[in-house]
């Protein structure tokens, strides 16, 4: 199990994946807006996305949870 969290204090922008979803290391998973940049969040692991902690619009401190691998 992989859990995947936020580096930085951020708004998100747009979820790219869904619980269920089969992703591979390197996948993007999300991507964060901060000070007018694009972050894409990529996976940490390869596997099936078992939880998602975020929401499109949501602002996000680091250290937030933003998936689960499995």
């Amino acid at each position: 199990m992989a859990e995947v969290r936020a580096e930085l204090v951020s708004n998100v922008w747009k979820v790219l994946v869904g619980v269920g979803d089969t992703v591979a290391e390197g996948d993007p998973l999300v991507i964060l807006e901060s000070m007018k940049m694009e972050i894409p969040v990529l996976a940490e692991a390869a596997g099936t996305v078992a939880s998602l902690g975020v929401t499109e619009g949501e602002v996000i401190q680091e250290g937030h949870l933003i998936a689960v691998i499995e």
